[in-house]
């Protein structure tokens, strides 16, 4: 089977490729996560891609939403899961210009609008719901939208662990598969699964082993996206590494950097350079001292994770290996 290009994932400039500008839960800087208001501003500001996040309704509806609940975005106590569409229609977030929240089908149908054929779509699929049900319905939801150009060639299923990994090879058996972590071990150990890419917090790429992986990666010619990077200075770091894509709330500031010439050559930006004689030592002892701080807090997690992963399965590679294979 060939392999699924995503649309516009390919930039080039200067003839170096350039990372994609990825919005993080649409524009969340400008206008209410997950909305349709920061989906249309990400796009407004020259995103090549959206990334939103998935849960179910009790009647089985895909909705975009990051948290279980919907107390931090819509200020109502209850989870996703125990309400139905018709409810959960009628809340409007907390945040002006208080917006509704989306189905997956809203979403799909405004990137089929004109002007928007190059956009494409990052789905994290979040793992609070049923993971089979969740399949299907994300399925039966990109069946119902049709599209001039096939969704397979637009949409990325997100999986943050192998169970995913294989229900979204027999539910989209044409779509390119992202797995999305923290872990570089686990990650590595996906490699083998045809067209795989890699969706990393930033951090565990900008550690000591991350650079190896991107590396690695480069070689057998999959794609690594990082997130979520709001910083400028991180924002260069990441083209100069000549990942495939940023995502990040500041879309605006990201297609900026990463249109900058002088930063595709792997130069930082005569403004950067300024702000970065003006701050000084300081800012950037600062800014080192909280890197190291979150890789500790990171490397903590993953270790957390593999610990329980070994404790509730065994060897990663072995449960892997069993969970897609059997």
């Amino acid at each position: 089977m060939p392999k699924p290009v995503l649309v516009g994932s390919q930039a080039i400039s200067g003839g170096k490729p350039v990372p994609q500008t990825i919005g993080h839960r649409g524009f969340k800087a400008a206008a209410p996560e997950n909305t349709m208001a920061a989906f249309r501003a990400a796009t407004a500001a020259g995103a090549d891609a959206l990334e939103t996040d998935l849960h179910l309704t009790r009647d089985g509806v895909v909705v975009l939403c990051h948290d279980e609940t919907l107390q931090r975005c819509y200020g109502n106590e209850a989870k996703v899961r125990d309400l139905d569409w018709n409810e959960i229609s009628q809340l409007r977030t907390l945040r002006e210009p208080h917006e509704p929240m989306p189905r997956l089908v809203d979403l799909l149908e405004y990137l089929e609008l004109p002007g928007l054929e190059d956009i494409w779509l990052m789905l994290d699929i979040k793992t609070h719901d049923d993971a089979e049900e969740m399949m299907r319905k994300v399925a039966e939801a990109l069946a119902s939208v049709p599209s001039k150009t096939p969704w397979a060639t637009r949409v990325t299923p997100c999986c943050w662990n192998a169970t995913y990994i294989k229900l979204s090879m027999t539910y989209l058996p044409d779509y390119p598969i992202t797995h999305l972590g923290f872990s570089l071990s686990y990650a590595r150990c996906l490699i083998d699964i045809p067209n795989i890419s890699f969706s990393m917090m930033w951090q565990t790429i900008a550690s000591p082993f991350g650079k190896s992986f991107l590396r690695d990666m480069k070689q057998l010619g999959i794609p690594v996206y990082v997130w979520t990077v709001n910083e400028e200075a991180w924002m260069e770091w990441c083209v100069r590494k000549e990942v495939s894509g940023i995502i990040t709330d500041e879309v605006a500031l990201c297609r900026e950097v990463c249109d900058r010439t002088g930063n595709v050559e792997g130069q930082a930006s005569s403004a950067s350079k300024r702000r970065e004689r003006t701050t000084g030592l300081k800012s950037r002892f600062l800014r080192t001292a909280r890197f190291w701080t979150e890789m500790a807090l990171i490397n903590c997690l993953v270790t957390l994770f593999v610990a329980r992963e070994w404790l509730k399965h065994g060897a990663t590679s072995r449960h892997i290996s069993k969970v897609l294979n059997g």
